[in-house]
């Protein structure tokens, strides 16, 4: 996989909107030497107009914003307007109905074209679930978890947002691992965010001074769990 993508655990302007550490992050990626161009993508959580209002909020005096709604597209050439932006940023939600979505819609393959040629991918929760292979989601109910095996596989392994923010995500996530129902990865504590450039970790960074991030695989038939440096981007 060629490209850059930010994944983040939690945080940003829809969980820390006082904190705007990960979003400031996430702008100085763009390949724009001027105002960057950002586009959110709100599928997961069905195009819902208050994520919407809160990106606007977020970013819409230091950015080009636009949004990529699906389930009231208006956007005829998926391609062109992608390939348009410096930073596509994906939403939380439903993870499985997203990539349902853009399936059908082919946004998926539009997508990894995208970072091929210098656009920024990013995303929080199921935004960052969704560049994975694998993951866990909360996609067919909030009172459980499940493994997720159809993800794009821009990056290879599988991916843990929330490690730390919902009480039952480190413990399933630990057991699919340790019984192979998925491959080892990545799993990021609320308020951190791994940079990913062509396919390999780059870096960690946080916009909470304890926030962490791990990588959790089977070794030897053991589970490993293991963290992983992360620079706090307050300091």
């Amino acid at each position: 996989m060629l490209g850059t993508i930010l994944a983040l655990g939690g945080g940003g302007f829809s969980m820390e909107p006082e904190n705007p550490l990960l979003d400031d992050y996430l702008l100085s990626l763009s390949r724009s030497s001027g105002r960057p161009r950002i586009c959110f993508v709100p599928t997961a959580s069905g195009d819902a107009d208050g994520y919407v209002e809160r990106f606007e909020e977020a970013f819409g005096d230091r950015a080009e914003t636009s949004v990529l709604r699906l389930f009231r597209r208006t956007e005829p050439e998926l391609r062109d307007f992608v390939l348009d932006q410096d930073i596509v940023f994906v939403g939380g939600g439903n993870t499985v109905s997203l990539l349902a979505v853009w399936r059908s819609h082919g946004l998926d393959r539009v997508l990894g074209e995208a970072a091929a040629e210098g656009v920024v991918l990013a995303g929080i929760s199921a935004g960052m679930n969704c560049w994975f292979e694998a993951s866990v989601t909360d996609s067919y109910g909030v009172d459980r978890l499940d493994p997720l095996l159809d993800g794009l596989g821009l990056l290879a392994g599988s991916a843990c947002p929330h490690y730390d923010g919902e009480e039952q995500r480190r413990p399933c996530y630990r057991e699919f691992v340790g019984s192979s129902k998925l491959p080892g990865g990545y799993a990021v504590d609320d308020g951190c965010a791994l940079l990913f450039r062509d396919g390999e970790l780059a870096t960690a960074v946080s916009s909470r001074p304890q926030a962490g991030a791990f990588r959790v695989e089977l070794s030897d038939n053991r589970l490993v769990e293991e963290p992983l440096e992360v620079h706090y981007l307050g300091s």
